[in-house]
């Protein structure tokens, strides 16, 4: 099974986020693991994202970055998807993935395939810098640097463990998918390629993908 996780902001969407310097690396990063993903070639990819609400959609599901002042259709005609899952989806545009999707929350019942691939979603601490939305937290670097490790190595135990309660007060808004992340792959092999680890707006970003069992 491939897992990979992206970053989650929508700023990464160059219609949201327009042409910042600063998020040029981690747009090519972005574009480089989704596009591996694709590439593979799955009979379905999988979304998982933090959400504010309970979710489970196919690829009829889309959404709108309207709420962002974009007029910006993604996905399936249907509006459902939250801003996450909503990246997530313009990414797979972008890709050119025309197939099977699921877009779930951390908590959904998932029963995954040996052929899906799976993208998680999710950004890091929004503390790491005064510029952050969550300002400087000196505890945020250490935090994501932890999850960095992790991505790494594939230790998918120190992904599944990462403290809920800190998460929280760093406002690591993908703390749920990456504790996921680290579930799904529990007691498996696992070949990692970590491509990026940046914090350019005061947010940790990763990219990148895991080859589990």
């Amino acid at each position: 099974m491939l897992l990979a996780v992206i970053p989650a902001a929508p700023a990464l969407v160059p219609a949201v986020g327009g042409r910042a310097a600063e998020l040029t690396d981690v747009r090519a990063a972005v574009q480089r693991v989704v596009t591996e993903l694709v590439t593979a070639r799955p009979a379905r990819v999988v979304v998982v994202g933090a959400a504010a609400v309970s979710l489970d959609d196919d690829e009829t599901a889309g959404a709108s970055f309207a709420p962002f002042g974009v007029d910006l259709l993604v996905g399936g005609r249907r509006l459902a998807l939250p801003p996450p899952h909503a990246v997530a989806a313009w990414w797979l545009d972008d890709a050119g993935w025309t197939g099977e999707r699921r877009y779930v929350d951390p908590g959904a019942e998932l029963s995954l395939e040996p052929d899906d691939v799976v993208l998680v979603v999710a950004d890091g601490s929004a503390r790491r810098s005064e510029r952050a939305p969550g300002h400087l937290d000196p505890r945020a670097e250490g935090f994501d640097a932890v999850v960095t490790s992790a991505l790494t190595s594939g230790d998918a135990a120190a992904l599944a463990g990462l403290d809920a309660g800190l998460a929280g007060e760093l406002m690591v808004g993908g703390i749920d998918a990456l504790r996921w992340m680290g579930r799904s792959a529990s007691g498996s092999s696992v070949t990692a390629d970590l491509v990026l680890a940046d914090a350019p707006l005061g947010v940790g970003y990763w990219c990148a993908t895991w080859q589990v069992g």
